[in-house]
């Protein structure tokens, strides 16, 4: 997974709330479980019309917001079915934090499991960066992880919460699979020490 430690990069404003995982990821793009290759397909019931022309007045189709590498969004965030679909298409467009007031708890979870930070915070923090982002693609935000800090393309700077495992995992970039990984030599120990004490097992 990607080790998310700063990032630099244009927000886009998306203010809908109750986006949920079915409009992040229409349901007949879950035939894969390859993490790649949909993010062409985010948000794709608003992005595209019925004869796949980009809808122009859609934020992401907007030349400004075309390179978003954060989405400042609305409460409840992720909301609808679990399927980590979602974050897989998140991540794949090239957005790698989502700021909203709220989000759901699976997908706010599975989201730190597939190198994203959401970060949740009061309403009016969040619209003080939708106005921000609404600037267009001059305006730029930084997100310290590290420092636990947003910093407004004009110098002001919020301050987040994060759990410190979560917080851990997404500097280091480790999965489930990664953190499982960094323990393969007590792994191994453990398994050669039981192979000579229980050969029957």
């Amino acid at each position: 997974m990607d080790k998310f430690e700063t990032l630099t990069g244009i927000a886009a404003p998306m203010p809908m709330i109750n986006i949920d995982t079915d409009m992040i990821i229409p349901k007949n793009f879950l035939k894969t479980i390859k993490r790649s290759g949909l993010g062409v397909n985010l948000f794709d019931e608003m992005r595209y019309d019925d004869d796949r022309n980009e809808i122009p007045d859609f934020v992401l189709n907007k030349d400004a917001y075309r390179d978003s590498q954060i989405l400042i969004a609305g409460a409840n965030f992720g909301c609808g079915s679990s399927r980590e679909h979602a974050p897989w298409a998140i991540k794949d467009f090239g957005i790698r934090c989502v700021i909203a007031p709220s989000f759901a708890d699976i997908f706010f979870n599975n989201c730190f499991k597939n190198g994203i930070l959401p970060i949740a915070l009061p309403q009016e923090q969040v619209d003080l960066l939708m106005k921000d982002a609404e600037k267009g693609a001059n305006a730029r935000m930084t997100v310290d992880l590290d420092a636990q800090t947003i910093t407004t393309s004009d110098g002001e700077v919020i301050t987040f919460e994060v759990d410190k495992f979560k917080k851990h995992c997404l500097m280091e970039g480790l999965d489930d699979i990664g953190l499982t990984m960094a323990k393969s030599d007590s792994i191994a120990a453990f398994e050669a020490k039981t192979g000579s004490e229980r050969p029957w097992v």
